[in-house]
């Protein structure tokens, strides 16, 4: 049997037992993977819109990624998958620019990126975010994630958790990305449609 492991990296605020990481982990489980949740600590407060304060949140979340890590031997791992959100998600980019994981093509599933994190040239990378999420400039995010081959995908009135005010919308929308990641994490081979099932609402 492979064996696989998946990383997940929290946003600020938004923990593992979140909905978007509840349910992933979940998932990466039912398919065999080992988990491992990032934990950060004396993360700053209040950095929305303070582009300094940002800067030392994903500095943070980089130095305890890399620290809660330095002792995993990737090359004993036939599958690697990272699962991040929010500033998690640049943290995620950069630990693997930095470090390579001695694994072939690591897999990259980025839930709400803010801007910073399309600073790093990524690979094998696939991203949800929202139309209506305050943390970063949708057109900006469309713009990076285009350049850098980046499959994207955008839910209408979407928050920076995926929500919208509406249950039964938002019920639809996490389904929609717990399907798409397993498809994602089990490598099929997927379409980026100019909109997805739950968009339609």
């Amino acid at each position: 049997m492979k064996k696989k492991l998946a990383i997940l990296l929290p946003g600020i605020g938004y923990h593992k037992d979140k909905p978007l990481l509840y349910y992933a982990s979940k998932l990466v489980k039912s398919l065999g993977y080992e988990v491992i949740n990032i934990e950060y600590h004396n993360m700053p407060q209040k950095i929305q819109g303070d582009e300094k304060m940002m800067k030392k949140a994903a500095e943070v979340a980089y130095m305890n990624t890399k620290e809660q890590l330095a002792g995993v031997d990737f090359s004993a791992y036939e599958e690697v998958v990272f699962v991040g959100k929010s500033i998690g998600t640049v943290a995620l980019a950069k630990y693997i620019s930095d470090y390579e994981p001695g694994v072939k093509d690591v897999t990259q599933i980025w839930y709400t990126p803010v801007e910073a994190t399309f600073s790093f040239a990524s690979r094998n990378v696939t991203a949800f975010i929202g139309e209506s999420d305050p943390w970063s400039d949708l057109c900006k995010v469309k713009e990076m994630a285009a350049k850098q081959n980046i499959k994207l995908y955008t839910y209408p009135e979407g928050n920076h958790s995926l929500e919208t005010g509406d249950v039964e919308r938002d019920i639809a929308y996490l389904s929609e990305v717990m399907r798409i990641t397993k498809e994602v994490v089990c490598q099929t081979n997927i379409p980026l449609n100019a909109k997805v099932t739950a968009s339609t609402y």
